[in-house]
């Protein structure tokens, strides 16, 4: 699942910051995901437990209408290629 991916430069040393954490936790989540399919789980199943696993922790921040809110915004943004793994992050 390991893809490399161009980051644009951010505007203030904040966005640097955050960007930085995003990096970081995409490496750790990609490499518990190659482990977790070297010991035979299959990628549909991380899938799917990944995003329960971001829901759950989502709804426990911001709550569930603000969630519901997000996910209704993600038919638009998968059909304009934002989560397609070989697109330039932002």
């Amino acid at each position: 699942m390991a893809t490399t991916t161009a980051q644009a430069p951010a505007s203030n040393p904040e966005d640097n910051g955050i960007a930085e954490k995003k990096r970081l936790a995409l490496t750790y989540l990609s490499e518990a995901w190659e482990e977790a399919a070297s010991a035979g789980v299959d990628s549909e199943i991380l899938a799917h437990v990944a995003m329960f696993r971001a829901f759950s922790n989502l709804i426990e921040t911001y709550g569930e209408e603000a969630v519901a809110g997000l996910v209704h915004t993600l038919p638009e943004r998968i059909r304009a290629f934002e989560f397609s793994p070989h697109r330039i992050v932002q």
